[in-house]
């Protein structure tokens, strides 16, 4: 496990009309929420790697699909320096991942169909009114990375 990252299960409440799930509980995780996405993303397609340095991205994966998840502690100060943890998340293991700054993060939809997920980051995109600078190290556009997800 990576110090600092909140990996939290998922219940599936299921009836006769579908199901429901609790994502967030502000008695549960002390986590302010700044803004929200969702995005869809593709069988066989990666997003990532990338870090930031001020936020932290909390992602809800849910399904549908399924994602293979990739995090590596990059904080220098961080007991699990250079730690690299890799999780199946999505339909099969619904859960929330609390993905603090410095923790490069990365993932690949596993599914024959698009994978859903849930973003609901402690920063806005860009800042307030989108007039700041990204927060974010992309890993990925580093042909000499070492972070790599195939």
């Amino acid at each position: 496990m990576i110090k600092d990252l909140v990996i939290k299960k998922i219940n599936k409440y299921e009836d006769e009309r579908g199901w429901l799930a609790e994502i967030y509980r502000e008695d549960e995780i002390d986590f302010h929420v700044a803004m929200s996405y969702i995005s869809s993303t593709k069988p066989g397609v990666i997003r990532g790697p990338h870090e930031h340095k001020h936020q932290s991205d909390f992602f809800v994966f849910i399904g549908p699909g399924n994602f293979e998840l990739h995090l590596w502690d990059r904080r220098k100060d961080s007991e699990t320096f250079q730690e690299h943890i890799k999780l199946e998340v999505g339909e099969n293991n619904p859960c929330f991942v609390i993905i603090p700054p410095g923790i490069v993060h990365g993932y690949k939809c596993v599914s024959d169909c698009n994978a859903w997920c849930i973003n609901l980051p402690n920063k806005l995109y860009e800042g307030k009114n989108k007039s700041e600078k990204i927060d974010e190290i992309r890993w990925e556009q580093d042909k000499n990375s070492p972070y790599k997800i195939l």
